[in-house]
């Protein structure tokens, strides 16, 4: 298992997330809303613009002002702290 910043000192674990996607489809925008209205939604973007959202194996939904491919780099990155 390894934790993985995904912005603003915020860490998660790569076992756990299933998808890290683009926040600008309509149904991501539906997923967030209805992670928000069953209390699953998770921000950690500090108030900044969304700019990718993580999908976990709990069903959480994590927002973070990070870029997308910068969250893949992060993730798929072999060097291990």
């Amino acid at each position: 298992m390894r934790l993985i910043d995904i912005g603003h000192g915020n860490l998660v674990s790569d076992e756990a997330v299933v998808s890290v996607v683009s926040p600008d489809s309509a149904p991501v925008k539906r997923l967030v809303k209805q992670a928000q209205d069953d209390g699953k939604l998770i921000d950690a973007s500090y108030g900044r613009k969304t700019r990718s959202v993580l999908i976990m194996k709990s069903d959480h939904v994590v927002l973070s002002s990070l870029e997308t491919d910068d969250l893949m780099t992060r993730f798929t990155d072999t060097e291990r702290f």
